[in-house]
């Protein structure tokens, strides 16, 4: 059976373990369902997430010029401490930061292979979680805008990391006795004195089931630099598809791909 399409994220439903929806051109096929089997990737060309043009992907789905003009690549994408709109203030496109920023946000622990600080719109939970493939998670905090938890985070990341350790995620060790808990307590006084007020110690620790097993290497590819691909399908964790042998993919970092999927 051959598919063709534009690869977004995986999109995810939260049971146990995880289910996965691999999107190629909005047509969603479950990749839990492909765990065992040999499949082949091939790369056949680019689709802008934005704008569908068939230029070179640059960067997160977008075409060069996409990414530097699309409000949806801005810099308050990654760093939520320079949101502006809660000001009035425009950076792109106000109208589009104000959808994003002008939310409840929170604030959270999650373990990804070390304890890291993250933040997302309160809507976007557990689905953050499941593409950052967070063993446990437990937020700390919430606000009313993007800004306030950007804050929050740029004060607790001086002492907790914020990015994901992609090889220690997959490695999948945790120790038994690790507690989001004890940290979201140790980590309470490094909230900002004027942020104190959206401390939250009231939730509790979310643990995610992914249909997934540690191989014992593991080697990352890209379709840049192998545009066929062919192997054995072992597991799913984040938005990485894990292959026999231990190669791995990662999805999300090829959204705007055009491939043929060969089952």
């Amino acid at each position: 059976m051959l598919f063709k399409g534009q690869i977004l994220k995986m999109s995810t439903y939260n049971d146990q373990p995880i289910q996965y929806f691999l999107n190629l051109s909005g047509d969603l096929i479950n990749v839990n369902q492909l765990i065992g089997k040999k499949i082949t990737l091939k790369h056949v060309g680019y689709e802008c997430v934005n704008c569908g043009s068939e230029e070179k992907i640059y960067r997160m789905g977008f075409c060069k010029k996409c990414f530097f003009e699309s409000p949806y690549a801005s810099d308050t994408i990654i760093r939520p401490e320079l949101s502006r709109a809660h000001l009035g203030e425009e950076e792109r496109d106000l109208e589009v930061e104000k959808e994003i920023q002008l939310q409840p946000h929170v604030v959270y622990l999650a373990y990804t292979g070390d304890v890291k600080v993250g933040v997302t719109r309160e809507k976007q939970i557990p689905t953050r979680w499941i593409d950052q493939g967070a063993t446990f998670a437990l937020p700390i905090a919430k606000t009313e805008n993007r800004y306030e938890a950007g804050m929050i985070e740029v004060a607790l990341k001086e002492h907790l990391p914020d990015k994901t350790n992609y090889r220690k995620m997959l490695e999948n060790d945790f120790e038994d006795d690790l507690d989001l808990a004890d940290f979201r307590e140790r980590v309470k006084e490094y909230f900002p004195a004027d942020f104190q007020n959206f401390y939250r110690d009231n939730a509790e620790i979310v643990r995610l089931d992914f249909p997934y097993e540690a191989p014992e290497k593991i080697t990352a590819f890209t379709l840049d630099k192998n545009p066929e691909f062919e192997g054995v399908l072992k597991g799913i964790k984040g938005q990485y598809l894990a292959f026999e042998g231990g190669n791995v993919m990662n999805v999300r970092s090829h959204e705007g791909y055009v491939v043929e999927l060969g089952v």
